[in-house]
This record gives C-alpha cells, sequence and structure tokens, in this order.
C-alpha cells in the first residue's frame, strides 16, 4: 500500500491501521519497526499522517471532529503496537544472551501526558461559565434525609419518586440523594435571600441505560432576589447552552412540570450526533433534553425561611454526563464509565 489517500475516509484509514499492525506483528527485528515507524508514521508523508492532514478538507464541523478522534486514535493504537513490538524482540535478545539487545544510546520513548475525563472537562466549564455570571458553588452531604430530599421540595408522601425501585434507601428516614436539589433548601436556611448559587456534585437513582446511570454528576443552580422572572432564567439558560454548545447549535425551551417549581421548563439541545435528522441517540426526535428548571414554588420557598410574598427566584438542574454526550458526539453514555482506554484517551 503507497498510494496516499486523496481525502479523510475512515475507511481507508482503518485499512490503512490494519496493514501497519500486520507489518508490525511480523517485524522480526528493531530496524523493520523503524522503516514501520518512518512508512506510517512519518512527519512528511507517512500513509497514517497523510489522513490526518486531510481531516482539515471536511466541511462538517462535527464530522470534522469524529474523523480526527478516530484518526488520532489510529496512530496511538499503531505507536503503541509498535512500542510493545520492540519490548517484546528486545526481551527475546535479553533471553539469548545477547550482549547488545539493549541500545543505551537509543532514545527513550516520549512520556505520555494524560488529560481530564469528558466529565471532569464538562464539570468544570460548567462550573466556569456560572461562576462568570457571580454564582456561588456550594455543597451537601450525598447521604441526605428524607426531609431535604423529597418534603421540603415539594415531594410529600406517597410522590412516585420516593419508590424503592427509583431510590437508594439507607434506612427509613436516610436516603443516597437522588438530586442535588436538598443543598438548595439547606443553603436557602443558612444564607437567606438574596443569593445565587450552583450546586455540583454527585446523585443517585436506580436507572441505568445509554443516558442514564444509578451514579451521575449534578449541576443544580438557583437565583433568588426580589423582582426575579422566568425571561431571567431563559436569558441564563440560554448563556449557558451558547457558552458550552456554541453560537450555531440549536435549542428550544418547552413547558414542563416539576414538583418544586412553578412554572417549569425543559431546555433542549439539538442532537449532535444526528444533527437533528433523528437517531437512536435522541430517539428519532433530533432533540436532547439537558436540564430542567423553573420557577421556584412558594412553598419550597417557604421551606428553606424565605418570605414568597418579598423575594422570588428560578432553579434549575443538569447532568453532567449528559452535557457531556452532547458537547462531544457520544451516543452512548455508559462509555463514560466502562473504563476503556481506548475511549479515554480521545481527545
Amino acid at each position: 500500500m503507497t498510494d496516499q489517500p486523496e481525502e479523510a475516509n475512515g475507511a481507508d484509514a482503518h485499512a490503512v491501521s490494519v496493514a501497519a499492525l500486520d507489518e508490525v506483528a511480523a517485524a522480526t527485528e528493531t530496524a523493520s519497526l523503524d522503516a514501520i515507524r518512518a512508512r506510517y508514521l512519518g512527519r512528511g508523508d507517512g500513509l497514517l499522517t497523510v489522513f490526518r492532514k486531510r481531516i482539515g478538507t471536511i466541511a462538517d464541523p462535527e464530522a470534522r471532529r469524529a474523523m480526527g478522534q478516530m484518526v488520532n486514535a489510529l496512530v496511538e493504537r499503531v505507536t503503541d503496537a509498535i512500542e510493545e513490538r520492540r519490548a517484546t524482540l528486545s526481551a527475546t535478545a535479553d533471553g539469548d544472551g545477547a550482549a547488545d539487545a539493549i541500545d543505551l544510546t537509543w532514545p527513550p520513548p516520549p512520556l505520555r501526558r494524560g488529560h481530564l475525563h469528558p466529565v471532569s472537562r464538562v464539570f468544570r466549564d460548567v462550573r466556569r461559565i456560572f461562576a462568570q455570571l457571580g454564582y456561588m458553588a456550594v455543597s451537601g452531604p450525598e447521604v441526605e434525609y428524607d426531609r431535604y430530599n423529597f418534603t421540603l421540595v415539594n415531594m410529600p408522601p406517597g410522590h412516585p419518586s420516593r419508590d424503592t425501585q427509583d431510590t437508594f434507601f439507607v434506612d427509613n428516614d436516610r436516603v443516597l440523594r437522588t438530586h442535588t436539589s436538598p443543598v438548595q433548601v439547606r443553603s436557602m436556611i443558612i444564607r437567606g435571600a438574596p443569593q445565587r448559587v450552583i450546586v455540583p456534585g454527585k446523585a443517585y437513582r436506580r436507572d441505568y441505560d445509554a443516558t442514564h446511570f444509578p451514579m451521575f454528576f449534578q449541576v443544580e443552580g438557583m437565583c433568588i432576589d426580589s423582582g426575579i422572572a422566568l425571561s431571567d432564567l431563559k436569558g441564563t439558560l440560554e448563556f449557558f447552552a451558547r457558552s458550552v454548545f456554541g453560537v450555531d447549535r440549536a435549542i428550544r425551551l418547552r413547558p414542563h412540570h416539576f414538583e418544586f417549581t412553578e412554572p417549569s421548563i425543559e431546555l433542549d439541545v439539538s442532537c449532535a450526533v444526528c444533527g437533528g435528522e433523528g437517531c437512536k441517540l435522541c430517539k428519532g426526535s433530533g432533540w436532547l433534553e439537558i436540564l430542567g428548571g423553573g420557577m421556584i414554588h412558594p412553598n419550597v420557598l417557604r421551606n428553606g425561611n424565605v418570605d414568597p410574598t418579598r423575594f422570588s427566584g428560578f432553579a434549575f438542574g443538569m447532568g453532567v454526563e449528559r452535557i457531556a454526550m452532547l458537547a462531544y458526539g457520544i451516543e452512548d453514555g455508559r462509555l463514560l464509565y466502562d473504563n476503556d482506554v481506548r475511549f479515554v484517551r480521545q481527545r
């Protein structure tokens, strides 16, 4: 295989990488490995290097990013295979008693730098965006009392979310918090009004599929002051969505129902996998819901010792994994926690 690709093509890149891996496996000496590295990974005209140069010819941004991630993964796979084969050949030479099996003049392989997990990156970005709007990050217990997790956020006894099929119960009075909303009530009791806070942290639910997890990261936000209206929430969420997904991504607000807000809304963002055309991830709708919110219910304000006749506020909550899936075009969120190094090494 000597012809260079005319355009960035995923199938061709895979074929080139397979050929490279076959040659690496068949190599019997380190000199052959050096030749393979130059032929496939050479800086100027390496067969895999050329694919990197062709990525810029892809017009669609999402396709260009996906192609870049794939080519980077293939290059890393071939690089690792070469180094592993080199180590194997060196070990074999040592076993045969060859005096020159280790060449001390040969430069060491470059150190592989680590990078943040996609969830950690999004988590940090969310905190940074809301810090720009003056929100303070607060925290609270993950093992929460039933009173704070349900009752004080307007979920009385008998509410469906209290079922054991949905919630992890520690004992009769405590649960693994199902959301970070109880910290909002604690913050109201401690700080009163006005205040602007976000609550980043873990939450737990009995749920597991492509977009839901038994343990997940959530960010709740709350703003309380005199004269706060739904339009303030709309502007805040639009600023957040544009900051994370860019000005070209379509968003929409639609009415919904939550016990702790009235009125309530949900924010949807166009699906990054299909570009809004409809796919398995978005269930054919072209949209993915990323957060819910609304005006804080007067009962919740009272439960937090805030007078609803003097103050109003809005609250919202988002799943960080869902944001990461949309931001990076991840079709199945379970990949985030499968600990497959081939996935987490992608940038």
